[in-house]
């Protein structure tokens, strides 16, 4: 073969495996997390902090703790709705709990995050994970619809309950979302003058089909500093309640979030890394 052919095979293989489908298969059964956006990209570990570094949330951190730990047992779990303001634990929580359940049950269960671009493929997804020995979580980050969409929630529904697609008996789904109803409610649905009720109804039929719904809210002063805290604390940091106070009057919020980003602002300080 001449160094031409050589070249040319060489940039087939690898245009090739650019191809998406065509690459190695997925081993579902290796790595704690994955990513789908089409294909599978596995993650080494699972970025969360320690489930008793969570403030402020208690009701709902043990009703997600005990439905994913149930589920990675083998028992009957929930899918989940997780709704509510931005920054309030909502993520973080559903990725602390599958790591706390990992610790306790190696190998049996695996966080599968979805990108938002490729929730048109979560049929493709469900076939591979349903022939693996295993359980998994697929997640779907602060989901919501565009106006006049009615194929995702009417494909959301299928896939939750009911439709020739459904998800396997191996996988659950958690979605977060910043309201109960996923997607957009309007007051003129409110002035239906046949049957007023319809419309609202058929919003909230989506998300009555998760099992579990939880709803999370902005702190109150006590639950934020007790947040603060506990990160502080657990990097051996030390603060000012009204710096803390500040840097959420500066953001215009209290949660979670703002905590943290208040407590990276302190490690930075400090010169340290965290």
């Amino acid at each position: 073969m001449s160094e031409t052919e050589q070249l040319l095979t060489r940039i087939a293989a690898a245009l090739e495996a650019l191809v998406p489908g065509r690459g190695a298969a997925t081993d579902w059964l290796s790595s704690p997390a994955y990513v789908w956006d089409g294909t599978a990209r596995p993650v080494t570990a699972i970025k969360a902090p320690p489930l008793a570094l969570l403030k402020g949330i208690d009701a709902q951190k043990e009703g997600v703790t005990a439905n994913i730990s149930r589920f990675a047992e083998g028992h009957a779990a929930h899918d989940m709705l997780l709704w509510g303001a931005r920054g309030t634990g909502k993520s973080v929580l559903l990725r602390a709990a599958v790591a706390s359940a990992q610790a306790s049950q190696p190998d049996a269960i695996a966080l599968v995050q979805v990108a938002p671009e490729a929730l048109s493929s979560l049929t493709v997804l469900f076939g591979a994970l349903g022939s693996a020995r295993r359980r998994f979580l697929v997640f779907i980050d602060d989901l919501g619809f565009e106006d006049g969409d009615s194929t995702g929630p009417r494909a959301l529904r299928s896939w939750l309950e009911g439709g020739v697609e459904a998800r396997p008996d191996n996988v659950r789904l958690a979605v977060t979302s910043n309201r109960r109803a996923i997607v957009p409610r309007h007051l003129s649905e409110q002035d239906d003058p046949i049957n007023p009720r319809d419309a609202v109804d058929d919003q909230l039929a989506l998300a009555d089909r998760f099992g579990l719904s939880l709803g999370f809210h902005a702190c109150n002063q006590d639950d934020y500093l007790a947040i603060v805290t506990g990160y502080a604390q657990a990097n051996g940091l030390t603060f000012a309640e009204a710096d803390a106070l500040e840097w959420a009057k500066r953001r215009g919020a209290r949660s979670g979030r703002v905590a943290w980003q208040f407590v990276t602002e302190l490690a930075g300080a400090a010169g340290r890394a965290i």
